[in-house]
């Protein structure tokens, strides 16, 4: 069965942005993104178009995120918490609510799989952990 459109490119467009205004002045997050990210608009589309292609199923994403985390020191399961947090946040406060549950369920895998796969990455002799998601009553 194949999933209705429950949003349009211009309402992902809108979230993406909010979240990223969010986490470019996050005292933890912040930081570790205005210092890995030097052209923020080419990011933002590159998030559009990620996003666009898990929840519109377009097929305008190309890239490697995991290898891009994983190369990234010192991350910690904390601060995947807090951006989910963030982005739970971001995806509440969506006019388009619809919208907001389905994002935040691509998240949450979206996380966990990151999650993962930075600690295989960064500890392949040590047993990965999990997050600990926030609830959808938060």
């Amino acid at each position: 069965m194949k999933n209705p459109i429950i949003c349009n490119r211009d309402e992902i467009t809108q979230l993406v942005h909010d979240f990223y205004d969010q986490i470019r002045v996050h005292p933890e997050l912040g930081p570790i993104f205005n210092a890995h990210i030097q052209n923020w608009p080419e990011h933002l589309n590159t998030m559009v178009s990620f996003w666009s292609s898990l929840l519109l199923r377009t097929a305008d994403f190309s890239g490697s995120p995991m290898m891009k985390h994983a190369a990234l020191p010192n991350l910690s399961a904390h601060l995947f918490e807090q951006w989910l947090l963030l982005f739970h946040k971001t995806c509440q406060q969506q006019p388009n609510a619809e919208l907001g549950e389905r994002a935040w369920l691509f998240a949450q895998r979206v996380a966990r799989s990151l999650w993962m796969g930075y600690q295989i990455q960064q500890h392949p002799d040590r047993v990965p952990t999990e997050l600990s998601i926030p609830s959808a009553a938060s």
